[in-house]
C-alpha cells in the first residue's frame, strides 16, 4: 500500500476531485496541487462559487433545467417559441443545444433515458409532465432530441406512443453524416442511417 504524502484534508480534496468525470487519481492530484498553489486566486473564489451553487441552484419546475431562478431563464425568456418543446435526456444536452444556438423553442429535460438494464423505467423520468405540456393549446411540435443509442431510441418510441392523442407533430433530430465529416471515417451505422434518410439536393 502506497504511503500517504499529504495530510488527511489534502487527501480528502484529492478523493473528491477524483470523483469528477474525466479526472482519475493522477489528474485529481495535479488539480489539487494547482488549487493549493493558487489558493487566493483560485481556491477561495471556487469555494465561494460552490457555496453559492449549493444555496441557490434549483431545478426548474417547468422544464427540468437547472438555474438560480424558478422557472428558469429559458422558460421565462419571452423571445422563446412556446409552440415547440425540445425534449432532451439531460441538462448537458440542453446546454449543448444552447451553445450551438440550434433552437428558439423551449425545453423539457427527462432526467435520463429508459434503460431496463440500469433499472430506469418511465416512473423515473419526467414523461408524465411532458405529456401534460404537449396537451397545452400553444404547443404544436415536440422535438425528440435524444441520443441515437438503443436507450435513446427506445425512449423516443415510448414517448411517441404516449403522444398519439395530443394534437402535436412529433419530430426527431436527423441522423447521418455530420457537417465536415468524411465518409471513410464514419461507422457503418451512421452511413446506413444517412442513406436511409437522404434528402433532395
Amino acid at each position: 500500500m502506497a504511503a500517504s504524502v499529504a495530510g488527511p484534508e489534502i487527501e480528502r480534496l484529492i478523493q473528491l476531485l477524483a470523483r469528477l468525470p474525466g479526472l482519475g487519481p493522477r489528474s485529481a492530484r495535479r488539480a489539487a496541487l494547482h488549487l493549493i498553489k493558487k489558493r487566493e486566486a483560485l481556491m477561495t473564489p471556487l469555494a465561494g462559487a460552490l457555496q453559492v451553487a449549493i444555496d441557490k441552484i434549483q431545478v426548474c419546475k417547468t422544464c427540468g433545467n437547472i438555474d438560480t431562478q424558478n422557472p428558469c431563464t429559458v422558460c421565462t425568456d419571452p423571445r422563446r417559441d412556446p409552440s415547440t418543446i425540445v425534449v432532451v435526456a439531460d441538462v448537458a444536452d440542453l446546454w449543448a443545444l444552447e451553445r450551438a444556438n440550434a433552437t428558439s423553442g423551449r425545453y423539457h429535460v427527462l432526467g435520463a433515458t429508459l434503460s431496463p438494464l440500469d433499472g430506469v423505467g418511465p416512473q423515473d423520468l419526467t414523461i408524465d409532465a411532458l405529456v401534460a405540456r404537449a396537451h397545452e393549446s400553444q404547443v404544436s411540435e415536440i422535438v425528440l432530441a435524444l441520443n441515437a443509442t438503443v436507450d435513446g431510441q427506445t425512449t423516443a418510441h415510448y414517448i411517441t406512443d404516449l403522444l398519439q392523442d395530443a394534437n402535436v407533430k412529433v419530430t426527431r433530430l436527423a441522423h447521418g453524416v455530420p457537417v465536415g465529416g468524411e465518409l471513410d471515417y464514419l461507422d457503418e451505422g451512421t452511413l446506413s442511417a444517412a442513406m436511409r434518410q437522404r434528402t433532395l439536393f
